[in-house]
């Protein structure tokens, strides 16, 4: 069972900005979410997890060992897997795989040529293996990514922004991937996607602006809000009206009329009560209650 601690974790750029604000987690196997808009700090977090970067003050222990003080310690178990990655041009997948699992340390041709071969049929790549990566769609080219992620056997991997771009069945195909590969490692999932954390993680955290608003089981912090949340259809001109007076999660159309959803402990006037999701957890905590 692997283990990634975090405590009081503080990062602060030279321009003033607080990426990371006192956050403290514990990750385990299985898969968790790190939910947060764009700038949310996810990505700061991430990398000071890797060692890319250090930290002002704080601890990061991964199975026991102080990543902070010895930042290669963690690179021997990670693979990672960013929103964008580049690829060499007139290089096959296997040839791709092998060039990297070299410079990961799998120095074994035998045992490089079985893990290759292994990942390639894992991730459903095996008959394009002789194929040029860079011809690969979206979402070939995400799945080969996460094979280059699983070289060498990694205890801890992180994929960032995984889905992306994916058409409806290629992020199936790939959400279903990354929940097969978690059953004996962490996998951390850094997005901004609520669908995707709902659907793939038993353990999830929500940040904004360097700082940790919530953290928990999807399940537990959708309960919290039972009986809390409200919908109503409105008007252009009692939306703005609301705005003023309600904590309003979110507005959409539904069937051509604008519909808001809140969070309030009793119903306002001509609000009908509706069950939580997890989408109303993220910007019931993005978007706090009016003073």
């Amino acid at each position: 069972m692997n283990h990634l601690s975090i405590k009081n974790l503080r990062k602060t750029y030279a321009n003033g900005v607080e990426a990371i604000n006192n956050i403290s987690l514990e990750i385990g196997n299985g898969m968790f979410g790190l939910l947060g808009p764009n700038g949310a700090g996810k990505s700061s977090l991430m990398k000071t997890i890797v060692g890319l970067q250090a930290a002002d003050s704080g601890e990061i222990m991964f199975n026991g060992a102080d990543v902070l003080a010895d930042p290669a310690l963690i690179k021997k178990h990670l693979g990672f897997l960013p929103q964008d990655f580049g690829v060499y041009p007139k290089i096959s997948a296997y040839d791709l795989l092998s060039h990297l699992a070299v410079l990961k340390g799998v120095t074994n041709a035998a045992e490089r040529k079985a893990q290759i071969l292994a990942l390639l049929d894992k991730v459903n790549l095996f008959q394009h293996r002789n194929k040029e990566v860079h011809t690969f769609s979206g979402g070939m080219r995400q799945r080969f990514g996460v094979a280059q992620a699983l070289l060498g056997q990694p205890q801890l991997v992180i994929v960032d922004e995984p889905t992306a771009g994916l058409d409806p069945e290629e992020r199936n195909r790939f959400n279903n991937l990354l929940s097969s590969i978690s059953e004996e490692v962490i996998v951390i999932l850094s997005t901004h996607l609520v669908e995707d954390v709902y659907h793939l993680c038993a353990k999830m955290a929500i940040m904004n602006k360097g700082t940790l608003l919530a953290h928990g089981n999807p399940s537990d912090l959708i309960q919290e809000l039972e009986g809390r949340i409200w919908q109503k259809q409105v008007s252009s001109s009692e939306l703005e009206q609301y705005k003023n007076e309600l904590q309003i999660l979110s507005s959409q159309f539904i069937a051509g009329k604008m519909s808001i959803r809140i969070r309030a402990d009793k119903a306002p006037e001509n609000f009908r009560p509706v069950m939580p999701i997890l989408e109303d957890v993220y910007f019931s905590v993005l978007k706090p209650a009016k003073a």
